[in-house]
């Protein structure tokens, strides 16, 4: 893949989480079935996989006391609700909705105690489930933003390495040119030594010929001279 096209799918990414709308956290009341009995509770759906939900909401469930989960709920022995500890213990379901959404539900069996003690557990329950739904959207932002720092940082990082390459291949076309500029006198000059070359050459021809026919010339004067060396009586 392109480097165009790589950073092209993640603006695309980005883009498409920017122009996505606020999570709006809702808290219902609802019932689960747990262990045979349908339990009154307080109920919040989320955008979110059935695994991602699960876990959350069993760290939620340790958060609040010994946490054990098994196939139906989430148990939690000896909870701490609103800061106080119930020997009844809380239960933590997990609702599948779709491959991209489940529901956590959390509720107690009902303890002896006044109307307001039960009105007191069902007010902090609620707004556990708000704050456990604010939380783990909050966290999935996060993760989202921890993955936009990441892609800053890679953009960063490849400027830089375009603008190294740029500034490299700048002094490497500076230096193409001053080369040019050498091997065009290099040419230029030898082309004037090549002309002068052509013109010593004939030169040389003209006066090796020059030589030569001096050459024959005094051979004549020297065969005349030996002749009338050798008429002398």
């Amino acid at each position: 893949m392109s480097l165009t096209k790589k950073f092209a799918l993640i603006f695309s990414f980005f883009a498409l989480i920017l122009t996505a709308s606020a999570q709006t956290v809702k808290v219902k009341k609802e019932t689960a079935r747990v262990k045979g009995q349908n339990l009154e509770g307080f109920e919040v759906e989320l955008d979110g996989t059935p695994e991602e939900v699960n876990a959350a909401l069993l760290k939620l469930a340790r958060s609040l006391g010994k946490a054990k989960q098994a196939t139906d709920a989430i148990t939690i022995n000896e909870p701490t609700i609103g800061a106080i500890p119930y020997a009844t213990p809380a239960y933590a379901v997990l609702k599948t909705k779709s491959t991209t959404k489940a529901a956590a539900w959390i509720g107690m069996k009902p303890e002896g105690g006044s109307a307001e003690t039960t009105a007191h557990v069902n007010k902090e329950l609620d707004k556990l489930m708000h704050d456990f739904g604010v939380k783990f959207y909050r966290e999935k932002i996060q993760v989202q933003i921890d993955e936009s720092m990441r892609a800053a940082q890679a953009v960063d990082k490849q400027q830089q390495k375009l603008t190294n390459e740029n500034k490299n291949l700048n002094v490497k076309l500076e230096d193409n040119k001053r080369e040019k500029i050498q091997l065009e006198k290099s040419i230029e000059n030898n082309k004037l030594q090549n002309a002068d070359l052509l013109k010593k050459i004939e030169k040389n021809k003209h006066d090796r010929d020059s030589v030569a026919l001096a050459g024959v010339q005094i051979k004549k004067v020297m065969e005349a001279q030996k002749e009338k060396q050798r008429k002398v009586n």
